[in-house]
C-alpha cells in the first residue's frame, strides 16, 4: 500500500524522517519496499504567468508564449501543447532543471528559429500521470509567480510503498497505519473521527433485505439528494494520486478516499438510475447469491455470467453489483446525477473470496474483504463518507437504513490471559534499561498493549486480562500473539543474545540422515531430483477430494507418483529436452474406509536414449533395456546397503505384466514395485516402447535403512590372490526364477564363493517343455590363499547337489 507521508501527518505526528520512519515500520514487521521522495521530481520548477501567447513564427502547431517567473525579466517559451493560453497560471521548469520522470535536463534551445528558455509542463513531464493532453494550468487565481510549484502539485510529499503481512488486514488503511506509527513512536493519534449522519427523514424509499445470515451481515443503505457532479479539490486528488489511485469525480473520488483512509470499501449508486433498474421509485436493496443465466455489465464494461457463488446487490431482485468486488455500469454515479445511494456494508471474507474468484475479477475493495475488515467501524467509515460528500459535493442526507442478521449484531471483542512471568520466559531480557540486561518492566508491557488498543486489566498480580480491539479481532488470539505483539513494539534488538546453558553438537535424525543419503545415492545413478505438485484431478474414488479447490484440474490429492512423473518424462520430451531420468520423493494420499491417509513415497523414472548425438551408432537410438534400468536401481539399493528380492508382479495396470516385479527386502517387507510402462499407455501418451518406474515405500526404507544407532563402517579387505572360475549349466523349471537360483548357489557355497553371474539362457529345440537352459559362471577366491582344485571342487559339488535337491534341475555340465 502506497502511504502519503503528508496525508499520515494529519493522523500521527510524526517527527522521524522519511528513512527512519521506514526502518522502523520494518522492523515492525511491516517492510517498507520502496521511498518515493516526490519532491526531487519537480526540482527547480516555479510558478510562472503567462503574459502574452503568440503563434510561433514559423510553426503553426507551435506557441511562443511570454511567461513571467519573477526573475525580473520574462522568459520566451516556445510551448507546443494546444490548451496554453494568456493570463494563467502554469508549472515552467527553468533553465538547469532536471525533471527525473521523463529525464530531461532543461536548456536553452532553439525550436525552428526561436530560442526558448524553459518549458512549460504537463502533468506528464512532471511524474503526476501516464499521459497528457496538454499543459497543466493551476486553478488558482493570485499565485506567487517564482515561488516553488511543488507544494502546488501535491510533490512537497514523501510516499512510502508499505506491504503488510496476510494476517494484518487493518493495515490496509491509513487509520491502521497510524495506530502503528503511534505505538511504535508513542506520538499521538488523531483519528478522522466524522458528525453522526442526521437524516431529514425518518422513513425511507430505499428498504434493505439480508437473504444470507453470514454472507452480508450488515448493510447501511444512505440516500442523498441535491448532489453536485464535479472535480474534487486539488488536496483530495493529490491524495489518491499520491496513492496510486486515478481521481474521476467528488463522489466517486470520496468513496475511494475512504477506502484508503479507513480500509472500508464502499459503494455509491445514482440514486435515479438504481430506481429505474429496480423497476419504482421505492426499492429494496438486497444481498443474494446470483443464479443461473443472469447476467451483469460492471463497470469495467464487462458482461459477467453470475455463477451460484458471485454475492450480488440486488434492487427489487434485480443484480445491479457484484458485492464487494465491482459495481454495475447500470447504476454508476455519472456527470448528471443528482441522488447517490451511498452502500457501506460488511460482507464475510470467504464468500468475497469466492466470489471474486468465479469471475476472475480482483479489485481493491474484495482484497481488503478477503482479508476481513473491522464491522464495528463500519458506522465510522460510512459517516466520514456522507461528511465529506455534504462538504464536497452540497449533498443532503435524506435517509439512512441499516439492516442486521443476528451475525451482525454481535460484536467481536476477546479477553485473553497474559503471564507476566511468560512474556519474561519467551522474551528474555532488555539490554536498553541499564549496563546489564534486566526482565522487561511490567508498567513497559503493558504500555505498549496499551498503545496497540488493548484495554489491561490485572485479575492478580502475575496474570492480567487483555481486551483485544475490534480491529485486531482476527490477529490476536492466543497469549503468545500477545507476547509478539510487545517484543514488536518494544523493539526485537532490545533483548538480548542469550545461548542455551548446556550448549550441545546437533545431528541429523536418522530420517532425516537417510533422505539425505537417498537423495546423494539417486544423483550419483544419474537421476534428477524432481518436485510435483500434490494436487491433480480427480480420476479415482480412492482419491482425496478438496473441498474448497481452487481450479477444477487441481481439486483431488494424487495418490502415487507415477503419474506426475510420466508426466514429466512426456513435457521433457515435448520441449525437446530429450529422455528423463529422475526420482522424487513427496507425499501420497488416499481414502481408506473412508478416511484420508497420508504416507510418503520414493518414485523415479528412466528410459530412452539420453545422448544427444549418436553418429558412433548411425543415428539410430539404444534405448535403455530391463536389465540397465534394474542396474542403476541396484546401484542404488547396494548404495544404501539394501537387499532386495525380486517378484513377478501384474497387479499394476500401467505396467508391462512381463516385465513387472515386485520388490522385497527380509522376504516379508514389501519395498516398492519396479516395472515397464505398458506398450499401450506409451502409445497414449507418445512415449517411447522402453521406459521404466519404480515406487518405494519410505515407511520400509526407514525400518530397514534408518536405525537410532549409528553403525560404523567395517572396512572388508581385498583379495590379492587370483580367483578360479567353474562354470555350471543346468536345466530348470520356468518357474524358477533366477534370484532364487542364485540365492541357494551362495548359500551352498559358502565363505569361498565371490560371486555367480548368469551368462547364458536358451528356450526352444532340445530344450524340454516348461524347462530352460541356465548357464552360470561361479566365481571362488580367499583372502590368505591361491585355491587349488582340492579346495574348490568340494564346494563346486556342494553346489550341484543343493540346485539337484531343491530345485530339481538337470545339470548339464
Amino acid at each position: 500500500m502506497r502511504i502519503s507521508l503528508n496525508w499520515l501527518k494529519e493522523l500521527v505526528d510524526i517527527t522521524l524522517s522519511p528513512a527512519a520512519l521506514a526502518d522502523a515500520l520494518t522492523m515492525a514487521g511491516f517492510e517498507v519496499e520502496d521511498i518515493e521522495d516526490r519532491s526531487q521530481w519537480a526540482d527547480g520548477v516555479v510558478v510562472g504567468y503567462v503574459t502574452e501567447r503568440q503563434p510561433h513564427p514559423n510553426s503553426d502547431k507551435l506557441s511562443l508564449c511570454t511567461v513571467d517567473i519573477g526573475a525580473g525579466e520574462p522568459s520566451s517559451i516556445v510551448c507546443g501543447a494546444a490548451n496554453v493560453k494568456a493570463d494563467s497560471y502554469v508549472a515552467v521548469a527553468t533553465v538547469g532543471t532536471h525533471l527525473p520522470i521523463p529525464d530531461l535536463k532543461i536548456k536553452p534551445r532553439e525550436v525552428r528559429g526561436v530560442l526558448s528558455a524553459g518549458m512549460i509542463c504537463s502533468l506528464a513531464e512532471l511524474g503526476l500521470a501516464k499521459e497528457s493532453a496538454g499543459i497543466h494550468i493551476f486553478s488558482e487565481s493570485d499565485l506567487s509567480v517564482g515561488s516553488d510549484a511543488r507544494p502546488l502539485l501535491g510533490l512537497d510529499d514523501v510516499v512510502l510503498d508499505v506491504t503488510s503481512t496476510a494476517n494484518r488486514a487493518d493495515a490496509l488503511s491509513l487509520v491502521g497505519i497510524a495506530r502503528e506509527v503511534a505505538a511504535i513512536t508513542g506520538a499521538e493519534l488523531k483519528m478522522p473521527i466524522a458528525p453522526a449522519v442526521t437524516p431529514q427523514s425518518s422513513t425511507s424509499t430505499v428498504a434493505v433485505k439480508l437473504s444470507d445470515e453470514k454472507a452480508g451481515p450488515i448493510y447501511i443503505a444512505t440516500v442523498l439528494a441535491g448532489v453536485k457532479i464535479g472535480p474534487s479539490p486539488t488536496w483530495l486528488q493529490q491524495r489518491l494520486q499520491a496513492a496510486g489511485t486515478r481521481p474521476i469525480n467528488n463522489v466517486v473520488d470520496i468513496t475511494n478516499y475512504v477506502l484508503l483512509e479507513w480500509g472500508q470499501p464502499l459503494h455509491a449508486f445514482d440514486g435515479d438510475r438504481l430506481a429505474a433498474a429496480a423497476n419504482s421509485a421505492s426499492y429494496e436493496l438486497g444481498v443474494r447469491y446470483g443464479k443461473d443465466g443472469e447476467a451483469l455489465l460492471t463497470l469495467d464494461s464487462q458482461e459477467r455470467s453470475l455463477k451460484p457463488e458471485s454475492l450480488v446487490i440486488t434492487a427489487n431482485d434485480q443484480p445491479v453489483a457484484l458485492a464487494g468486488v465491482m459495481g454495475g455500469e447500470a447504476t454508476e454515479v455519472i456527470d448528471s446525477t443528482t441522488t447517490v445511494t451511498l452502500e457501506a456494508a460488511y460482507f464475510d471474507a470467504a464468500v468475497i473470496r469466492k466470489s471474486a474468484r468465479s469471475q476472475g475479477l480482483r479489485t481493491e475493495a474484495s482484497a481488503r474483504y478477503e482479508r476481513g475488515v473491522n464491522p464495528a467501524e463500519l458506522g465510522l467509515a460510512c459517516d466520514r463518507a456522507v461528511h465529506l460528500m455534504t462538504t464536497l459535493a452540497s449533498a443532503q442526507v435524506v435517509s439512512q437504513v441499516t439492516a442486521r442478521t443476528p451475525v451482525g449484531e454481535i460484536t467481536p471483542t476477546r479477553t485473553l490471559d497474559l503471564g507476566l512471568s511468560r512474556v519474561h520466559a519467551i522474551l528474555g531480557p532488555v539490554t536498553n534499561l541499564g549496563e546489564s540486561p534486566v526482565p522487561l518492566p511490567a508498567a513497559q508491557v503493558k504500555t505498549v498493549l496499551e498503545t496497540l488498543g488493548c484495554e489491561v486489566a490485572a485479575s492478580s498480580d502475575e496474570v492480567w486480562q487483555v481486551t483485544v480491539p475490534p480491529f485486531r479481532y482476527r490477529d490476536l488470539e492466543r497469549e503468545i500473539d500477545l507476547i509478539e505483539e510487545v517484543a514488536r513494539i518494544y523493539g526485537y534488538n532490545h533483548f538480548a543474545n542469550t545461548l542455551p546453558q548446556a550448549a550441545a553438537g546437533g545431528e541429523l535424525s536418522p530420517e532425516a540422515a537417510l533422505s539425505q543419503k537417498l537423495r546423494q545415492t539417486c544423483r550419483g545413478a544419474g537421476l534428477t531430483e524432481l518436485i510435483h505438485y500434490s494436487l491433480t484431478k480427480p480420476t479415482s474414488p480412492d482419491q482425496v477430494v478438496l473441498a474448497n479447490p481452487l481450479f477444477p484440474e487441481y481439486s483431488a490429492l494424487r495418490t502415487d507418483l507415477i503419474d506426475g512423473l510420466v508426466k514429466a518424462y512426456k513435457f521433457n520430451l515435448e520441449q525437446g529436452n530429450g529422455p528423463l531420468n529422475g526420482f522424487e520423493i513427496g507425499r501420497i494420499f488416499q481414502l481408506v474406509d473412508g478416511e484420508p491417509q497420508e504416507s510418503e513415497v520414493v518414485g523415479g523414472i528412466m528410459g530412452g536414449d539420453a545422448r544427444q548425438g549418436k553418429w558412433v551408432t548411425s543415428d539410430r537410438p539404444q534405448p535403455l533395456t530391463w536389465f540397465e534400468a534394474k542396474g542403476v536401481l541396484e546401484a542404488i539399493f547396494q548404495r544404501l546397503g539394501l537387499a532386495v528380492d525380486y517378484r513377478s508382479d501384474s497387479d499394476d495396470q500401467r505396467l508391462h505384466p512381463g516385465r513387472t516385479a515386485s520388490l522385497w527386502v527380509r522376504g516379508r517387507l514389501r519395498l516398492g514395485t519396479f516395472g515397464q510402462l505398458h506398450p499401450q499407455l506409451c502409445q497414449a501418451q507418445d512415449l517411447p516402447d522402453e521406459v521404466y518406474v519404480f515406487q518405494l515405500n519410505w515407511s520400509a526404507l526407514v525400518t530397514c535403512l534408518a536405525s537410532g544407532r549409528r553403525k560404523a563402517v567395517k572396512f572388508q579387505p581385498y583379495s590379492t590372490f587370483p580367483a578360479s572360475d567353474r562354470d555350471i549349466a543346468f536345466y530348470a523349471p520356468v518357474t524358477v526364477t533366477v534370484a532364487d537360483l542364485e540365492k541357494a548357489m551362495a548359500k551352498a557355497g559358502g565363505k569361498l564363493l565371490n560371486s555367480v553371474t548368469l551368462f547364458d539362457e536358451y528356450q526352444g529345440e532340445s530344450v524340454p517343455d516348461g524347462q530352460r537352459s541356465l548357464a552360470f559362471r561361479l566365481v571362488y577366491r580367499a583372502l590368505d590363499r591361491t585355491l587349488t582344485d582340492d579346495d574348490v571342487e568340494p564346494v563346486h559339488q556342494k553346489v550341484r547337489a543343493a540346485l539337484e535337491k531343491q530345485f530339481k534341475v538337470a545339470l548339464r555340465s
